[in-house]
Formats: C-alpha cells, sequence, structure tokens
C-alpha cells in the first residue's frame, strides 16, 4: 500500500509518499518520496490577515507538481490538511476550494486541535506510562499536549510559532498565557516530567548539538548551550558556516524560544526527539482509516 501525505504549513509545505510495511503487529512507512518547498504562507497572513495573488499562484503550482507525483506513484490513498496560516488566512478557504475544483485536491484545514491529535497518535506509541510535555512547534502555532499513564491529559494550541515570532506578529500576552498553562497542568511539585519535542526546528537544534542520534535525547542545558551558539551567529554565518537553509536559518532561534520557554516552566530538564510529524500523524490516519480494524502499531523507521 501507498500513502501521501500532503502538510501545508505556515513556513513550508511538504509531501510525502511512503509504502506501508506490514510485520506482524507492527507498521513502519518506508519513505519513497520527500519534498519540502518554503513557500511561507505565515509571512502573507500573519501580516496581512490573507495570503497574496502571488504566493496564491505558487501554491497552486505547487499542488500541481504535487499532484503529478501523487498521479505517478499510483498511490491507495492521500490526505492534505492546511494548519495555521490556511485557517487565518481571509481568502484560505477560497484557495483550497479553487485547488479541489481545478486539480481534484481535496484539502482540509485542520483546526489546532485536530493537529496536535494526527501527532499524538503516533507520538503515544513511543511513550511509557510516565509523565511528559509533548511541544509542537509550527510557523504559526505552538501546540501543547500532557501526558500520563500514556494517555493525553491536557492540551491546548496558542498563537505563538516560529514564522509569526519572526514577523513579531506574537504578543507578551500570547507567551505569559503559555507559561500559565503550562505551569497549572505540567508542573507538579516532586513529579518529574520529560518533555517531548517535534517540528523540523527542533530536529535541527538536535543535529546541532552533537546529542547521541541514538538516545534521541537532548538536556535543556544543551539546548540552550546550542541556542547560544545560535544566537552568536549573524545569519549570514548560520546560512554559511553551519549551512542551514534560508527558510530554516531565521526561524530556527525564535523557534528555540518556544522549546525552551515551555521546558523551563515545565520544569523539565531533558526533550526526547523522535524525528516524527505531522506527515507521519496523516499516514497512520490514513492507514487507520482504510483499515479501522487493525490494532497494529506504528513504529518509526
Amino acid at each position: 500500500m501507498k500513502l501521501a501525505a500532503i502538510d501545508i504549513g505556515s513556513n513550508a509545505v511538504r509531501l510525502q509518499i511512503t509504502r506501508v510495511l506490514e510485520y506482524e503487529k507492527v507498521i513502519t512507512f518506508k519513505k519513497l518520496e520527500y519534498v519540502r518547498f518554503p513557500l511561507r504562507l505565515g509571512h502573507d497572513v500573519f501580516s496581512e490577515g490573507r495570503i497574496s495573488e502571488y504566493n496564491e499562484e505558487r501554491f497552486f503550482k505547487l499542488m500541481t507538481a504535487y499532484k503529478n507525483l501523487i498521479d505517478l506513484y499510483e498511490i491507495d490513498g492521500y490526505f492534505g490538511c492546511a494548519t495555521s496560516a490556511m485557517r487565518e488566512s481571509e481568502n484560505g478557504r477560497e484557495i483550497v476550494d479553487r485547488v479541489y475544483q481545478e486539480l481534484g485536491i481535496d484539502i482540509k484545514i485542520i483546526s489546532g486541535d485536530e493537529e496536535a491529535e494526527m501527532i499524538n497518535k503516533v507520538i503515544l506509541q513511543g511513550l511509557d506510562n510516565a509523565h511528559y510535555i509533548h511541544i509542537d512547534v509550527g510557523g504559526g502555532s505552538t501546540e501543547l499536549n500532557i501526558y500520563e499513564n500514556h494517555e493525553k491529559v491536557y492540551s491546548h494550541s496558542f498563537k505563538i510559532g516560529s514564522v509569526r515570532t519572526l514577523e513579531g506578529r506574537d504578543t507578551p500576552e500570547a507567551w505569559q498565557e503559555m507559561r500559565e498553562w503550562v505551569g497549572k497542568y505540567a508542573f507538579k511539585k516532586g513529579q518529574k516530567i520529560e518533555a517531548v519535542g517535534t517540528g523540523g526546528n527542533i530536529n535541527k537544534l538536535f543535529e546541532l548539538s552533537g546529542s547521541s542520534p541514538k538516545s534521541r535525547k537532548m538536556s535543556l542545558e544543551t539546548l540552550t548551550k546550542t541556542q547560544d551558539v545560535l544566537k552568536n551567529l549573524t545569519l549570514e554565518d548560520r546560512l554559511n558556516k553551519l549551512q542551514l537553509n534560508p527558510d530554516r536559518a531565521d526561524v530556527i532561534i525564535p523557534a528555540s524560544d518556544i522549546y525552551v520557554a515551555v521546558m523551563k516552566a515545565a520544569k523539565a530538564k531533558k526533550i526526547i526527539v523522535p524525528d516524527v510529524g505531522l506527515k507521519d500523524g496523516i499516514n497512520y490516519h490514513l492507514y487507520q482509516t482504510k483499515h479501522p480494524e487493525s490494532d497494529k502499531v506504528f513504529v518509526k523507521n
């Protein structure tokens, strides 16, 4: 079985095509194709409230290219979802309707809660019964989830994200609300909590930190040291010395601020970086839709 996930974020638009591998009680997704295009729809939306005609046309061209890849791979199912930039845009619904009418690609504009739930499906399967706070930082929003005894007990979406913060469209009130929420629901005196981080920026921070790729864990101290190194580099240095992509080099610092702020508010000393994200959640959602009776679990390939 071949599946395709389209993730339309505030910073980039991703397509991942996978083959589902099934063995006994486990499924894994073998990546056949992965394309990430830095369209940065959030730049328009967070400053002007709508997607510009220029970026609407670029988005349409990108969806045309993705449709061609989906057709060429002869997939068995796909799911396209758009997150904070598209759901906050005045013309977001109009644009996804046009894509459906002209290309036949059905895109769902999902809420922050729906976004978090899709990621939860794959995150939970790698956790034990301990106490965790899951931090998913996107371009326009941050989703936080609290897990206890292998169940999600609290969740909330905040209008704080890497692109939104870079553009200066975040607010002190939103940051205060997030810290207060974490303090209320995540921090429990005498109870240890670990963070789980998802999103492209935490994966890059983990890579830059030099932490062990086998453990997929990074201490708060290591994260803040990596953050300090980045803050002491110019944008040109981050582009040329670290060879970061342009759309990563400018947002990685505001993204790191979010992870650090949440970890400090929760008193979390370590963060697990499992290298899974919304695209994996989409594929698992697709698999479950096609096999609702299945009790097989997802394992990261």
